[in-house]
């Protein structure tokens, strides 16, 4: 008496409130025109991952950790008191901090834990197959670092949804839980809680070709208890 699947599958809501999420701005590009209207115009430019900003709002700089008061927002060359996603804007810091590229800013009350260890469920797209010790660089926002693949624990039968251990590498489009070693630190969200800063790529550093898409974390919401919520694997189905 319903929707037929395709139906379904063609109107159900799939929309994620990135507004609600915390908030996240991925710096993009350093503005200092140095001109003799802005003499000490420093601004941090990059669009609104996630989240609201406001004037007066302490905030941290990640990977450094420094921390700081946003004095000003500029949207299209216009001050707001407020911004949100996914709105580009340019933020000005009250202290001469080193922020460049890659940068994270953050609200300080909702800083995000940095690691160099990364465990995510990835989905496998390139014909080269990931392996254990597959060096790759690791793409999180505007922020790309070096990384080595230390561990596939486990790779999804799609059959039944079930973890199969320890497959010892990942060919195209096989779904499976990986973990990695940055040489750099990285500001990690769970996938769960915000698509855009919970997402990565891995790419060969050979010739730039995207081998895998990652989501840090439990990526998905469990949807059952016992046994396989102490399953070593990781998986949440």
């Amino acid at each position: 008496g319903g929707p037929t699947v395709l139906e379904h599958l063609e109107t159900v809501p799939v929309s994620h409130d990135l507004a609600h999420c915390h908030a996240r701005l991925p710096v993009q590009y350093v503005i200092r025109p140095q001109t003799a209207a802005h003499p000490d115009y420093r601004g941090y430019a990059g669009q609104i991952a996630a989240g609201t900003f406001r004037v007066g709002e302490r905030v941290t700089v990640l990977p450094s950790g420094r921390t700081s008061t946003i004095a000003g927002i500029d949207l299209l060359g216009t001050p707001v008191d407020v911004a949100w996603t996914p709105q580009s804007v340019t933020v000005l810091l009250e202290d001469d901090l080193d922020v460049s590229r890659g940068d994270l800013i953050v609200p300080s009350d909702d800083a995000p834990a940095t690691t160099q260890d990364v465990t995510a469920t990835v989905c496998h797209v390139a014909d080269l197959p990931l392996t254990v010790g597959h060096r790759v660089l690791l793409k999180h926002t505007t922020r790309t670092v070096k990384a080595i693949v230390r561990e596939i624990p486990s790779r999804l039968n799609l059959a039944d949804l079930s973890p199969h251990p320890d497959p010892g590498r990942l060919v195209a489009n096989d779904i499976g839980r990986v973990r990695i070693r940055t040489a750099e630190p990285l500001a990690l969200d769970d996938y769960q809680d915000s698509r855009r800063t919970g997402s990565f790529l891995l790419i060969d550093p050979a010739d730039g070709t995207t081998l895998t898409a990652g989501m840090a974390g439990a990526a998905f919401p469990s949807e059952r208890t016992g046994a396989a919520d102490s399953d070593d694997s990781g998986w949440d189905f």
